[in-house]
């Protein structure tokens, strides 16, 4: 059962409010977006059970701190105008209960991505630098079985996932994972770049030039090391030109 005595009125949720705001508002400035579907959601810090995802058919250009939906895991709405989706609710729900590295869920249909999900072999190879973060991090769910409006279609997505922070939905898109809104979106940013540089490539019909084991894991090595100072002065950047062009996000 969640705590519900942790509301916005306070800070760790206020914050969880503007982090996953501005995630979603650069989202939708990089294209990362698809209408008024996909959502964003985070397990609010101390706040057993409870997270903030994004509500129903809001565009991600609309969303502020204050609109996003604050959500139990029974599926009751803490604060908020109306419940989540039903597809939203059970991937992001049976996400946050099943991997614990899943404070945060980006789920997104974002372009060059979601193309590596179409094809039969959707491996993002070890090709380029910037993919050498993702390597060994990525999981592939080879079923694609409609909209995922139940829980046992989200207990299959988490169970996909396993403990890895990322994972590629067969014909649907992707979803990015971790246990910050600057680490997850970081990620979020990066896949997408690796997975264009891959499309580009394939585009040439002329032979990859893949990067051994041993030099691609010395690399995602020394990339994580970093990666979490990496996240957060990511983030703060995102934060401060959000603050100058739509300061309205923080409402």
């Amino acid at each position: 059962m969640a705590n519900l005595s942790i509301t916005s009125s306070n800070e760790a949720v206020q914050r969880a409010r503007r982090d996953l705001a501005a995630a979603l508002r650069m989202a939708d400035r990089l294209g990362f977006g698809e209408g008024v579907c996909n959502h964003f959601s985070y397990a609010v810090p101390g706040a057993d059970g409870l997270f903030l995802i994004n509500p129903r058919r809001l565009h991600w250009s609309e969303v502020t701190a204050s609109s996003l939906l604050l959500v139990d895991d029974d599926g009751a709405l803490v604060e908020g105008d109306s419940p989540p989706e039903a597809s939203a609710f059970y991937i992001h729900w049976r996400l946050h209960k099943a991997a614990p590295q899943a404070k945060c869920v980006l789920h997104t249909h974002m372009p060059y991505a979601t193309a590596l999900t179409m094809l039969e072999d959707p491996t993002l190879l070890p090709l380029s630098q910037t993919s050498l973060m993702f390597h060994e991090e990525v999981s592939y769910d080879t079923a694609f079985n409609g909209l995922a409006g139940y829980r046992e279609e989200g207990d299959r997505i988490a169970a996909a996932l396993g403990n890895r922070s990322t994972l590629f939905l067969a014909n649907h898109g992707v979803i990015v994972t971790g246990g910050t809104v600057p680490l997850a979106w970081n990620r979020l940013y990066y896949l997408e770049r690796a997975a264009m540089h891959q499309v580009m490539a394939l585009s040439t019909g002329k032979s990859l030039r893949v990067l051994p084991e041993d030099v691609a894991e010395k690399t995602r090595q020394q990339l994580n090391e970093d990666e979490a100072d990496m996240a957060e002065n990511h983030f703060r950047s995102v934060h401060r030109i959000l603050e100058r062009e739509c300061p309205e996000y923080l409402q």
